[in-house]
């Protein structure tokens, strides 16, 4: 049988490995390929490997935050086609505001 879709794949962004695990499973099973980062500039490696489809991010990580992570990025080949998710406590509109400018999606 010939497979007409190739399965599409997310990079977790979390320097919780408890929330990594939880969010993988929900994202496993909506049929993503997962892959896991704790902090930014593992994630920033692995993007340059293989470019995910979406990329859900924490904001607050030591070595590089979230923020930091999404503006290197978009500065990478194919680093503006990841749909981003921030997915922090941080809700006040500069926060938003600056991930927004930053290049985040949702």
């Amino acid at each position: 049988a010939t497979v007409w879709w190739a399965m599409k794949h997310c990079l977790i962004v979390d320097d919780s490995r408890v929330v990594r695990t939880v969010a993988g499973r929900i994202v496993r099973d909506l049929a993503f390929e997962v892959s896991e980062a704790g902090d930014g500039a593992e994630a920033l490696k692995l993007c340059r490997e293989l470019m995910p489809d979406a990329i859900l991010l924490d904001w607050n990580m030591p070595v590089m935050n979230g923020l930091d992570f999404l503006r290197a990025l978009r500065r990478e080949e194919g680093g503006k086609d990841p749909v981003v998710v921030f997915c922090t406590n941080e809700n006040d509109a500069e926060h938003i505001g600056e991930a927004i400018r930053s290049g985040k999606n949702i």
